[in-house]
């Protein structure tokens, strides 16, 4: 399957709840790293596990994914009820159909504050 395709079903699996699915696209030895939180996730069973675990009310919404061969980068949105909306930027590297290797960077909507000396050179978003 192609690297970009990979990502694709991925979120779309991830969407669906389908964690048979998700885990048949994550390496059983893939790494994924969340620097923001600063935690590694060790094995595809513990990706899908995190993932499955995650208190429901969310859905993903894809904004863009570019791939570059086995080198593929995603954001996407991720509204949850009563909780706010998230942003994940994920760079994931792609073998022989399987993730094996991501690095995402969760946050959430205005969460960072917007230091005061700037406002003269930005506008809200």
């Amino acid at each position: 399957m192609e690297t970009l395709r990979v990502v694709e079903e991925l979120w779309d699996r991830i969407q669906a709840r389908d964690w048979e699915g998700v885990a048949g696209l994550v390496a059983e030895d893939a790494v994924v790293e969340w620097p923001v939180s600063g935690e590694r996730i060790v094995g595809g069973g513990n990706y899908v596990a995190v993932n499955r675990e995650y208190p429901e009310g969310w859905e993903i919404r894809v904004l863009r994914i570019v791939a570059d061969g086995d080198e593929v980068v995603s954001e996407v949105e991720v509204p949850h009820e009563g909780v706010g909306v998230f942003r994940a930027a994920s760079f994931w590297t792609v073998r022989d159909g399987r993730i094996v290797r991501g690095r995402e960077y969760w946050t959430g909507l205005g969460s960072d504050p917007r230091p005061q000396w700037r406002s003269a050179f930005v506008e809200p978003m």
